[in-house]
């Protein structure tokens, strides 16, 4: 049996040992506190009548009111890989979190032994069995809370995970929200690049009829050639972007190809499921800026990473106290099974380790945990200074897309009122082919920005959504980490 150690000579020992530790340690201990990022008491481009209490709704893309892509992005966050990625990172924090939690509880573990020993002796051989079973406890006092800090550690890593999944899944909507709708943007002008191939071509009829009957120059016959060209070559760049759009689309959403409903439109010819025109466009009260730091799971991500790296410095720190660890065991042992209870054992034990000479690894360990927590500060810092740019810039492109529309809907409407007047006009002779051949391009540009527009429109708003956090709320983390996607 190994007698304890009485109780007053413990803390007496402990006493000596950390008072030469701790004068190491001090010098750490009280850290300047980090500035924070002031915010802007306004955004710059926010729309007139802001209430200053904006909550984005959850299922923000169903305010374009298209059922298909409603379809889509239930999809993609059931089959998107960067979320399931995200996913298995949580179930392994998760377990990372158990494991540090364990090191706080004792250690029990039990013991069976059954041994056959043959001893030469001088005279004559002597064999004997022996057995032990037992079991055996052993304990580090957190007297300096090291094994707290790093569970501590371990569950805002968890936090920081949960919050880096939701921050990818609301990335991945509005990528796939954003994908679609230029995918829709290049069909959409790939039909009114179809549409004025068939007009130059129909002119091109015109012109060599004329040509036959001597009635234009060969200029003007080349002129409307090469513009029935320049179309075939803008229908096919048109029909190669799209055709790449619908790979990325495919990818977001974890399949090899898209569903054949999604690609009805690709054939000539054929309409498209979704015009962009015919999509709302949803009205986005921004709110505060403060209120936008809230709200969006990047930054929560930053700040919980922030704090996981504040535990793990003060982990590192406790490590250069003594540690103080205690153990217990009882048990039988004997020379045969039956004589066990004629032999119990235990023991009883406490120990004191404390550091003297490590070359520097523990205080270069604490001296890497000071410079990891003032990376993760500023990155912290960064995130919020990207939450207001991103706000900021999605804001300017909602209100400079909706400026560049009004006006452009006038140019649209004077340009195909210019390409009726100048073709009937050549028809009649009284105009010349340059002039229908500028009023055709002039059409065509305005088409085919009139799309664009309404495309970037679209997107500007898919861009505020995500800046504004996507519905997203921090108390809901807890339920989302149980429930998956």
């Amino acid at each position: 049996m190994t007698n304890p150690t009485g109780s007053r000579g413990l803390l007496s020992l402990l006493c000596v040992c950390a008072g030469a530790l701790l004068s190491g340690c001090t010098a750490t201990a009280n850290d300047p506190q980090p500035h924070a990022v002031e915010p802007p008491a306004a955004w710059r481009n926010a729309q007139v009548g802001v209430n200053g209490a904006a909550i984005v709704d959850a299922h923000w893309w169903r305010s374009f009111g298209s059922g298909e892509l409603d379809a889509l992005i239930e999809e993609a966050q059931a089959r998107n890989q960067d979320l399931a990625t995200a996913l298995a990172r949580v179930d392994a924090a998760r377990a990372q979190a158990r494991i540090a939690g364990a090191a706080l509880a004792p250690e029990l573990s039990g013991r069976l032994d059954a041994a056959r020993e043959a001893r030469m002796g001088g005279r004559a051989d002597v064999d004997g069995n022996t057995s032990f079973v037992g079991f055996a406890a052993s304990y580090e006092l957190d007297l300096w809370g090291r094994r707290g800090a790093l569970h501590q550690e371990a569950l805002k890593g968890l936090r920081a995970s949960e919050f880096d999944r939701d921050a990818v899944r609301l990335g991945v909507t509005a990528e796939v929200a954003s994908s679609w709708l230029q995918l829709r943007g290049l069909r959409e002008r790939e039909a009114i690049a179809r549409d004025n191939l068939g007009n130059a071509q129909r002119v091109l009829q015109l012109v060599e009829a004329r040509s036959r009957a001597g009635a234009v120059t060969p200029l003007d016959l080349a002129q409307q050639r090469g513009l029935v060209a320049a179309r075939q070559r803008e229908l096919a760049a048109l029909r190669r972007q799209a055709n790449d759009a619908e790979t990325a689309l495919a990818q977001l959403l974890g399949a090899p190809a898209l569903p054949p409903a999604l690609c009805a439109d690709r054939e000539e010819g054929a309409p498209g499921t979704a015009r962009l025109a015919s999509l709302r466009l949803p009205s986005i009260d921004a709110g505060i800026p403060a209120l936008a730091l809230t709200r969006r799971p990047d930054i929560a991500r930053a700040e919980a990473r922030l704090a996981a790296a504040d535990a793990n410095l003060q982990a590192a720190r406790a490590a250069l106290l003594p540690s103080v660890s205690l153990s217990a065991s009882i048990g039988l042992q004997g020379q045969a099974p039956g004589r066990l209870i004629d032999n119990p054992l235990y023991s009883l034990a406490a120990g004191i380790v404390a550091p003297i000479f490590d070359g520097g690894r523990l205080r270069g360990e604490r001296d890497v945990s000071e410079a990891r927590r003032r990376e993760l500060l500023a990155g912290y810092r960064a995130a919020i200074l990207g939450a207001f740019a991103d706000a900021e810039t999605a804001l300017n492109a909602v209100a400079g897309t909706d400026a560049q529309a009004s006006a452009q809907d006038e140019e649209l409407q004077q340009a195909r009122r210019a390409a009726a007047l100048s073709e009937s006009r050549y028809r009649a002779g009284a105009e010349t082919l340059l002039v229908l051949l500028d009023a055709q391009r002039t059409l065509y540009a305005a088409q085919d920005l009139a799309v664009q527009l309404q495309q970037q429109r679209l997107q500007a708003r898919v861009a505020l959504y995500r800046a504004l956090g996507g519905g997203w709320r921090g108390d809901a983390v807890a339920p989302l980490a149980q429930g998956g996607p």
